[in-house]
């Protein structure tokens, strides 16, 4: 691994180009990196070369020059000290095998992608670390938190979590991307800010809900305070520090989700809230709306654990079971009554 002292030699390799990677693989070549960067789609990868522009998943933004494209993924990861995946969560496990080849054996790999796999429940640093079975797991770090890619790519201050479980590997990574606009805090909780960038996405679409139907505000503020409860009791359950849950990749991401219309999840849990099917809704997205998936993750898990997650629960018999919406307020308002910190503490 890089030291410290001698960041900005260090090479590095994007893996996804939705507007996330995008943004990010921007970030870091105005720092001065040069990036070669894994577009999947050949039209992307032309755009980028001849327009210098992702048109597909972040318009109206100038990449520059420094931002190699390539549909080969070996030539994006191969040599790298760091590689920064950032692919859709259901992806994670096919694009991790073919980058296993070429990773080397000292490389940090950064996931910036959200979600929990369906089939495993894993994590994304969990799908990482089975595929990547070579790499040491302290080599395997997380950034996350309150970031929409468009505000990122328009340098709009921003704050995030590194997070990695050796302070070496996060502090690294924290100085590869820290820049005057992009501020990186570390921590050492993976399981902590990953729960928090996952189910973040699943009360999104609740948030958006609410106020597809016009519900007002109250509901709003009550199933962020709520939402964050849940995030908690699973978060913990899995070794998560709650206070991971209660900073950037927690509450402030949270927070985000549930009220910007940036959101690609709150959007469709708006378009439900107005009445639309989700299979209407998803076949009209170009991009990935990660709570959809997710929220599947999330209630199967929980009913494995024994996790009582009464919202992500509601937004499963939502999504996949077609529950009336004024049934599923009225079950969450009428459940029974308890103290509010029971299953926190």
């Amino acid at each position: 691994m890089k030291q410290i002292d001698d960041i900005q030699s260090t090479r590095i390799g994007v893996v996804g180009a939705g507007s996330w990677g995008t943004a990010l693989a921007k970030l870091l070549a105005e720092k001065g990196f040069d990036i070669d960067f894994w577009v999947f789609e050949s039209e992307v990868k032309e755009q980028i070369e001849t327009l210098r522009e992702n048109r597909v998943f972040l318009p109206g933004v100038l990449l520059p020059e420094t931002i190699h494209p390539f549909n080969d993924i070996e030539t994006v990861v191969k040599n790298k000290d760091l590689v920064l995946v950032v692919v859709p969560s259901h992806c994670m496990r096919s694009v991790a095998m073919q980058m296993k080849p070429f990773i080397a054996k000292d490389a940090v790999v950064v996931s910036a992608s959200k979600g929990i796999e369906n089939k495993t429940h894993l994590t994304m640093t969990g799908i990482l670390e089975e595929i990547l079975d070579f790499l040491p797991p302290e080599n395997l770090a997380v950034l996350s938190g309150p970031s929409f890619a468009k505000e990122v790519a328009a340098k709009i201050p921003t704050v995030v979590a590194a997070a990695s479980v050796n302070d070496r590997v996060a502090r690294f990574v924290q100085a590869v991307f820290a820049g005057p606009t992009f501020r990186v805090y570390v921590n050492h909780d993976p399981v902590g800010t990953q729960i928090g960038g996952a189910m973040k996405n699943v009360l999104a679409i609740a948030a958006g809900i609410c106020d597809g139907m016009n519900m007002g505000l109250n509901p709003r503020a009550a199933l962020i305070t709520r939402g964050l409860t849940e995030m908690n009791r699973l978060g913990t359950r899995l070794g998560a520090d709650p206070l991971t849950l209660s900073g950037l990749a927690g509450v402030g991401d949270l927070l985000l989700t549930c009220t910007g219309a940036l959101s690609r999840n709150y959007t469709v849990g708006m378009q439900i809230g107005q009445g639309k099917k989700l299979d209407d809704i998803i076949s009209e997205m170009r991009m990935v709306a990660e709570g959809v998936k997710t929220t599947r993750s999330v209630y199967n898990l929980s009913r494995k654990l024994g996790v009582d997650l009464p919202i992500c629960n509601e937004v499963y018999h939502v999504l996949f079971e077609n529950y009336p919406l004024e049934e599923t307020i009225q079950r969450l308002m009428n459940r029974s009554l308890k103290h509010e910190l029971d299953g926190v503490l």
